[in-house]
């Protein structure tokens, strides 16, 4: 499914670019031309949570959440793997209860019909980011449970302290390089 990584990773990379561009235009605007374009705030707002809702999936695909593991890690490998698979399967009915209460909340607004308050744009359009990236959340939490269940590497969190030491060896490595 290398094409979904290369929509995730593209929409992540074009919602940051553009939200930086429209803040900076609109602070260029506002204080060297003294005006502002109303819907500039609405616009970042909308493209900030399709970025949180579709990084969340990027960061377990990643293994980048992070959390208190301890226990866990004090466990055997095989307990370890018992206990990620049965947070991971938690972790999918959550996103999937999520994504069905977004998507009643998104066709409640679309029923309703009501418009975005500084874009012309009804407001469930934007909104069909909660559906969608809980969806996503939980399919990227079944690819996890099933690499987990198959015996290959699968993990939920990111270690931080591993994280670290490959960091510094990299950054040693290129020190001694040059």
């Amino acid at each position: 499914m290398r094409w979904l990584k290369y929509i995730e990773e593209g929409l992540i990379v074009v919602l940051m670019a553009a939200m930086t561009l429209l803040t900076f235009v609109q602070v260029v605007a506002r204080y060297v031309f003294n005006d502002s374009f109303v819907w500039v705030m609405e616009a970042t707002g909308i493209m900030f949570a399709w970025l949180i809702f579709i990084g969340m999936s990027y960061g377990v695909r990643v293994g980048a959440h992070i959390g208190v593991d301890a226990l866990v890690k004090s466990l055997g490998a095989r307990a370890a793997r018992n206990v990620a698979s049965v947070a991971a399967a938690l972790c999918i009915v959550y996103a999937l209860i999520v994504a069905f209460g977004g998507y009643q909340y998104v066709y409640k607004m679309y029923s309703i019909g009501i418009l975005m308050q500084d874009i012309p744009i009804e407001s469930w359009i934007p909104r069909m980011v909660l559906p969608i990236g809980f969806l996503l959340l939980a399919f990227r939490f079944a690819q996890v449970l099933w690499r987990l269940l198959s015996g290959q590497d699968g993990q939920l969190l990111g270690d931080e302290a591993e994280d670290a030491l490959r960091h510094r060896e990299e950054a040693s490595f290129e020190e001694v390089k040059k």
